[in-house]
């Protein structure tokens, strides 16, 4: 028996590991729906918002590096899908997604929400095309899924709503095989980067995402390199905890001192399968080395001496074997020079400002920092309200979190806490917009993890903005029975912009939120609901919410006027926060503040 257009389209996707597909139902989508629904294996997953489901397909996606998948019908379902598609594409993950269209003898005459989908997704798709013919399958399919699979991107195919339920006429299997392949760049380079290396007094690894699967080999370059090892913020994943003897957290505007004077300090940086994106933060002057398997990434945020284009572990290996010296092996770290003669006192320094970093944000973790008389000054300044300090929040979740958890984060402020307090040790895992910059990216991603697994911690760290963004489908956690832990980072404000405004020299404007009791809100919907504003309770309500069963949402009442100082704070921004409280002070009075 011939099959449809939309049965050959989710046997395929079926057949090649897909567990979930996201989206809203609607007329043309009927045959693919119909055909899950008929599927075993396959669970059709209805988001209340198309843009939750691209979310939730884009994380699953990441956390497997297999096709994932999300649904919008023809027209409004399919524009919705479009910022979760951008969040697949600039975090370089494979998702497929389905777009419904007008039937297509109405295609071209402005019908009924119709929208031109090849020419809405042409800068977010690394493929797209639509389906006007049943006899273009399964070949349309299958360069599609190879496409998004080899590009690492996202693949838009189109079904008009007359198409999917029609048989094709020569029906064949689907083939989506698709082999990886391991680049290393010529024996002549590696040979170039190895003798900069090793002629350097002081080398500084930046090490990113492209290097988590590479981490053993990434260990012994930094020890036979004496380098400490910057982190940007999607290499926490693999490389954080306790046996890595080397790291020093991350720059930029989430990082810390000991990180930014690494990098400065230096005067060689090695950057591995990174492109981190923030040129102001890479120090000048400085011999680089780059290693990458995409070629348009060397060269492209600082100028190199060397650029390597190949896989990260085979590139690494090759640099070994070219370098002199042998590994001590991270635990041997002390005083003293590598095998090779290379003195380690530029890793025991960045180290010692790193550990004196993290014992002071330990001490501003703690609940009880606001009783002593340090605390008590600072409170009186920045927290009059005594609210639940973030960083006493986001330690606590670390403390208690299972190891192998699952996290996400919204864009801005709790992005902010997590990458400073929470450890990305044992097999945890994390995920967020962090090239994108959503917002509302958060609780959508959690619900793609917790479907890959119900029984695995997910957690969801949320701020205020981003959950009420697409709160609705909160309910799809209900729904669906999703067991995620929203914590949510409840400081009434846009808190990143309000940052931004006050290191300006500007009074916040605009950043303020008019929050319900996301708690209640919870409750409302079926979901355990837990606010928290009272520090001496967090300790307990957070315990309670990874003890309860079920979808949890801990709404935490935290300080509005934290201030996360850079790692590198100048004075021009000291000088724009001293401005714009004066002026916030001036407001409140009922001053005119734009005249002062």
């Amino acid at each position: 028996m011939a099959r449809t257009v939309a049965r050959v389209i989710v046997d395929a996707i079926a057949e090649l590991g897909v567990r979930q597909v996201f989206g809203v139902v609607g007329d043309a989508l009927n045959p693919l729906t119909e055909a899950i629904r008929t599927t075993e294996g396959l669970e059709w997953v209805g988001c209340r918002h198309e843009e939750a489901g691209a979310f939730a397909a884009s994380a699953q996606s990441q956390l497997t590096g297999n096709l994932g998948v999300c649904m919008g019908t023809v027209g409004p379902g399919s524009v919705h899908l479009l910022n979760g598609l951008y969040d697949a594409a600039k975090s370089h993950a494979p998702v497929l997604a389905i777009a419904g269209q007008v039937p297509l003898a109405e295609v071209g005459t402005d019908a009924f929400q119709e929208v031109g989908n090849d020419a809405l997704f042409s800068d977010v798709a690394v493929f797209r095309a639509t389906i006007s013919s049943p006899d273009q399958l399964p070949a349309l399919l299958e360069s599609a899924v190879r496409t998004a699979l080899g590009r690492k991107g996202v693949a838009v195919l189109t079904v008009p709503a007359d198409i999917g339920g029609k048989e094709l006429g020569a029906d064949r299997p689907v083939r989506l095989s698709l082999s990886s392949t391991v680049t290393r760049p010529e024996e002549s380079a590696v040979r170039d980067a190895a003798r900069l290396l090793g002629g350097a007094e002081r080398v500084t690894l930046l090490v990113g995402q492209g290097a988590r699967a590479a981490r053993a080999d990434v260990l012994a370059l930094a020890d036979r390199l004496a380098a400490p090892m910057v982190l940007t913020l999607k290499a926490k994943e693999g490389f954080e905890g306790p046996d890595n003897a080397f790291q020093v957290g991350q720059t930029g505007l989430i990082g810390n001192p000991a990180a930014a004077s690494a990098l400065h300090d230096a005067d060689t940086l090695l950057l591995l399968g990174t492109d981190f994106p923030y040129r102001e933060w890479y120090p000048e002057g400085k011999t680089v080395v780059q290693v990458d398997t995409e070629p348009a990434h060397i060269g492209r945020r600082v100028p190199v001496a060397a650029g390597l284009v190949g896989d990260v572990g085979a590139t690494v290996r090759d640099l070994l074997r070219q370098l002199p010296g042998e590994d001590r092996g991270a635990e041997e770290e002390g005083a003293g020079r590598t095998g090779g003669g290379r003195d380690r006192g530029h890793l025991e320094r960045a180290r010692k400002r790193f550990t004196t970093w993290q014992a002071g944000q330990a001490r501003l973790a703690d609940p009880a920092h606001d009783k002593g008389a340090a605390g008590r000054v600072r409170s009186a300044l920045d927290n009059p309200e005594h609210d639940i300090r973030p960083e006493a929040l986001a330690t606590a979740v670390d403390r208690i979190a299972a190891d192998d958890a699952i996290f996400t984060t919204d864009t801005g402020m709790a992005t902010v806490w997590l990458s400073r307090l929470v450890e990305m040790r044992g097999t945890r895992r994390l995920i967020g917009s962090y090239n994108l910059g959503s917002m509302a990216n958060a609780m959508p991603h959690a619900l793609g993890a917790q479907c890959l697994d119900r029984e695995r911690q997910v957690v969801a760290f949320c701020g205020d903005g981003g959950l009420s963004m697409l709160l609705g489908d909160l309910m799809t956690l209900k729904t669906a029975r999703l067991p995620v832990k929203i914590v949510v980072f409840d400081n009434r404000r846009l808190g990143m912009v309000k940052l931004e405004q006050e290191e300006a020299g500007l009074p916040e404007f605009g950043t303020v939120l008019d929050n319900p009791d996301f708690a209640a809100v919870a409750t409302a919907m079926g979901i355990t609901g837990i606010r928290v504003g009272d520090p001496a309770d967090l300790e307990e309500s957070v315990r309670r919410a990874f003890a309860t069963p079920g979808p949890v949402v801990l709404d935490v009442l935290t300080n509005p006027d934290e201030i996360a100082v850079p790692a590198k704070p100048t004075a021009e921004q000291g000088w724009g926060f001293a401005v714009a409280k004066v002026k916030e002070i001036v407001r409140g009075r009922g001053g005119d503040a734009a005249s002062h």
